[in-house]
C-alpha cells in the first residue's frame, strides 16, 4: 500500500530561513505539495498566529491515557490539549518556499469563501529509513481540520503535543511502524505515538511546532486552508494571486463546478488488448519483489508503486498514489470487472472515506498486488472487505492526474 503523496525526487530549495544543519545523511527535505486530483485546492484551519483564535473551552488535563482503537500508543501522562470544537473541512494545503508574512496571510484571509486557515510548518524528512512528507502543527487547533475519528482522539493529539510523531495509518500499519517504537529520525529517536490519517495527501506524519522547530523544520511555510463552498479551480486562482511566487496550492476536498455535459466513454477510451497483456505481463515479472513502503520499482514496491511501474512498460502515464489512481477512469460493477482493470480498498479506520489500497485485476477472482510490509508480489484472491470499487483505466485521463 502506499500513502498520500508521490515519492519521486523533490528539487532543492529554500522554505524558509535556514536551520541548524542536521547531522550528515539526516538533513531535512523541504517539503513540496502535490496535486492530488484533476484539480488543485486546499483547506485551512485557524489563522494561528497571524489572527485572533476563536475563544478556546478548557485545556483536558494532563492524565493516563489508554490507547483507542489500537491507533494510539499507551503514555503515562502528556500536556493538555484542548477539547475538539467545531470541525472544519479542509479544502487546499498550500507550501510556499519562503516564510509566509503578516501581510500575506492577511489577503489570505480576504480570498472569498474562505472561512478559516491553519498556520503550520512542512518539511520533508527520514523516520525509520522513510523519505516522509511531515507537518508540524498546533495540536489543539489543527485537530479540527482531520477526519472526525482522528480529531475526536484526544489521547492521540496529546501524545503528539508530547513530542511524539503520528504517522499515517497507511505508514504505520502496513509500513512496519508499530506503536509505541522509537524509530530514527531527523534528530535522533522518534517515538510512533499514533496512526492518525490527517486526510491531506501531502502529508505522511505531524509533529506539534515546538517539535518541529527542535528538528530544523522551516517556519511558517505551510496553511490549510478552509473554503467548503468555494469552486477549488477559483478558490486556487485566487489564492496563487495573493501567494509568494512558487507556492504550491494542492486540493484536499475538491468542490467542482457542475458539469455542462455527462461524459460519454467510447471503447477507444480504454486501453487495447495490447496495452493490457503488457501490463499484466510486467506486474507478473515482479512476483517475490519485497514491498517497501514508499517503493516505484523496479526491484521493491508499494500497492500503487507496482500500478505505475506495470502500467508505464505498457507505455500508461499513471499518477502516482492510490487517490490518485481511484479517478483515473470510470467505475465498473465488479461483477464486469476485466484483466487490467484496478480494485480499490478503503481500510484506513482513522479516515473510512480514504482510499488505501489498490491492486491490478488479473481474472477469475484473484489480483496482482504489493500487499504490505514484510509481504512480496503476488498473486492472489480478492477480497471483498472493505471494497471501495472497480475502476476501468483510460490512458487519456490517467495522463491528466496530478
Amino acid at each position: 500500500m502506499y500513502g498520500d503523496r508521490p515519492r519521486t525526487p523533490r528539487p532543492p530549495g529554500p522554505y524558509g530561513p535556514p536551520p541548524p544543519r542536521p547531522p550528515r545523511g539526516q538533513r531535512l527535505v523541504p517539503f513540496i505539495a502535490v496535486t492530488l486530483a484533476m484539480v488543485i485546492a486546499a483547506d485551512v484551519a485557524l489563522l494561528g498566529e497571524f489572527s485572533e483564535k476563536e475563544p478556546a473551552p478548557a485545556a483536558v488535563t494532563a492524565t493516563k491515557l489508554a490507547p483507542r482503537e489500537n491507533l494510539v500508543a499507551e503514555r503515562e501522562t502528556a500536556p493538555p490539549v484542548q477539547p475538539l470544537g467545531k470541525l472544519r473541512k479542509p479544502s487546499v494545503f498550500v507550501v510556499t518556499r519562503k516564510p509566509l508574512r503578516r501581510a500575506t496571510m492577511e489577503k489570505v484571509v480576504k480570498v472569498k469563501g474562505i472561512q478559516a486557515v491553519e498556520l503550520a510548518d512542512a518539511a520533508s524528512v527520514t523516520i525509520d529509513g522513510k523519505r516522509v512528507q511531515t507537518l508540524g502543527v498546533d495540536p489543539s487547533s489543527f485537530r479540527s481540520y482531520t477526519p472526525k475519528v482522528t480529531a475526536s482522539s484526544d489521547g492521540l493529539w496529546a501524545n503528539i503535543a508530547g513530542g511524539d510523531v503520528a504517522v499515517s495509518f497507511v505508514l504505520g500499519n502496513d509500513g512496519g511502524l508499530s506503536l509505541g517504537r522509537s524509530v530514527p529520525g531527523p534528530r535522533g529517536q522518534l517515538r510512533i505515538g499514533a496512526y492518525a490519517t490527517m486526510g491531506m495527501g501531502a502529508v505522511d506524519a505531524v509533529v506539534s511546532r515546538d517539535k518541529a522547530r527542535s528538528l530544523g523544520f522551516p517556519q511558517n511555510n505551510a496553511i490549510v486552508v478552509s473554503a467548503p463552498k468555494a469552486d477549488t479551480a477559483t478558490l486556487r486562482r485566487a489564492l496563487l494571486r495573493v501567494l509568494p511566487k512558487g507556492s504550491q496550492v494542492a486540493a484536499i476536498n475538491p468542490v467542482l463546478a457542475a458539469p455542462k455535459k455527462v461524459t460519454q466513454w467510447s471503447s477507444g477510451s480504454f486501453m487495447t488488448a495490447a496495452q493490457l497483456t503488457a501490463a499484466l505481463q510486467a506486474g507478473a515479472g515482479k512476483l517475490g519483489r519485497p514491498y517497501v513502503w514508499g517503493a516505484e520499482g523496479p526491484d521493491t514496491f508499494d500497492c500503487s508503486g507496482l500500478v505505475q511501474w506495470a502500467f508505464a512498460q505498457a507505455g500508461v502515464r499513471m499518477p502516482r498514489v492510490t487517490h490518485q489512481q481511484w479517478v483515473t477512469g470510470p467505475q465498473v460493477p465488479l461483477a464486469q470487472a476485466q484483466p487490467g482493470d484496478l480494485i480499490f480498498w478503503r481500510s484506513d479506520p482513522t479516515n473510512p472515506g480514504y482510499i488505501s489500497h489498490v491492486a491490478i485485476y488479473w481474472g477469475n477472482g484473484k489480483v496482482l498486488q504489493a500487499p504490505r510490509t514484510g509481504d512480496v508480489v503476488k498473486i492472489s484472491p480478492l477480497s471483498t472487505r472493505n471494497l471501495a470499487g472497480v475502476v476501468r483505466v483510460s490512458p487519456v485521463i490517467a495522463a491528466r492526474v496530478r
